[in-house]
């Protein structure tokens, strides 16, 4: 059996139902990011089964976005958690039959305390969708199982569509870079996004010899620093080169090597230098990168030095 044919077919045919559902975008879809801005609580995401997994995924999408919501199960909600919806929220509930019995059962209530709801089915002309005051047709052409019976275009789609309104209200909220890093503080997301080079700088013991040291005391400084560089200063204590193992690996070759010549005479002069402490650590990952380097000098602003950024620094951090 060609696998691989049958994993391409599933995925052309969940494509095509995005596809599709792409080009027949309504004005619904304005109408829910007009609604979801302008209540004062949160959006109550519910569903049962499939459409409950997908569900739990879009409150998470969302709440990670700058929207406030989280997932209620029907079942819970109608022994005691439906207290949670307040008359200042709003819910989407997700059922592709329209017709889910659990979620059918808590939608009177909705209507009693005059909740807005937002309904994904299949059918605007189902139970849900008459209940519904926005609604989303989340209908697919054929599923991507062979059977046509197991949801899986239908839940591509329905996933599609929460993240595709979680997008649109980002939009809406002027949502920014900064305030997704408030969101996620842990993890490589957050790291990349939050994290600012002085929070990784090394600023004790630093490896600095001024620029008459002869190499042979230099290595000795290199070797306590644990760098693999040893800084160069004048007598103004300010910065004029970096002499790194390889600067030294490349003396060593040259018919003329001493150990006692100045450090500064097999040095990199003006070496790659930073001086804005707060520039994000993911960005110095990228200079260090970009220049093919391994350590960076951060500098004030009169050429003295703060402290030294290591690329083994940010990756123990989690940067990348």
């Amino acid at each position: 059996m060609d696998y691989k044919s049958i994993a391409r077919e599933v995925l052309l045919t969940e494509a095509k139902e995005l596809e599709f559902a792409a080009q027949n975008i309504g004005d619904e879809f304005e109408k829910a990011v007009e609604l979801i801005t302008q209540i004062e609580g949160k959006l109550i995401i519910t569903g049962v089964g499939k459409s409950g997994l997908v569900g739990s995924k879009i409150a998470a999408t969302l709440a990670s976005t700058g929207t406030s919501s989280f997932f209620l199960h029907p079942t819970e909600a109608m022994h005691g958690d439906l207290g949670m919806i307040g008359k200042k929220d709003a819910v989407l509930a997700i059922s592709y039959s329209g017709e889910s019995e659990e979620l059918i059962q808590i939608l009177p209530h909705l209507k009693r305390f005059d909740i807005p709801l937002i309904a994904m089915a299949r059918k605007e002309n189902s139970t849900l969708g008459n209940y519904a005051d926005i609604f989303f047709n989340i209908n697919v052409n054929k599923e991507a199982c062979p059977l046509d019976t197991a949801p899986t275009s239908s839940t591509t789609l329905t996933m599609a569509m929460g993240d595709a309104l979680a997008v649109a209200l980002m939009n809406k909220r002027n949502f920014k870079k900064e305030d997704f890093a408030s969101f996620h503080p842990g993890g490589s997301l957050g790291k990349k996004l939050f994290v600012k080079v002085d929070d990784l700088l090394r600023k004790d013991n630093l490896p600095i010899v001024s620029r008459e040291t002869k190499l042979k005391d230099a290595i000795v400084v290199m070797s306590e620093g644990r760098l693999g560089n040893v800084v160069i200063i004048d007598e103004n204590e300010k910065v004029i080169g970096l002499l790194s193992d390889g600067d030294l690996r490349r003396a060593l070759m040259e018919e003329n090597f001493t150990l006692e010549c100045s450090v500064q005479s097999i040095a990199t002069l003006n070496p790659k230098v930073l001086k804005d402490r707060k520039m994000l650590a993911s960005e110095a990952l990228e200079i260090i990168e970009n220049y093919k380097i391994q350590l960076l000098l951060v500098l004030d602003e009169e050429d003295k030095l703060i402290g030294t950024l290591h690329i083994h620094d940010l990756i123990e951090a989690g940067i990348k």
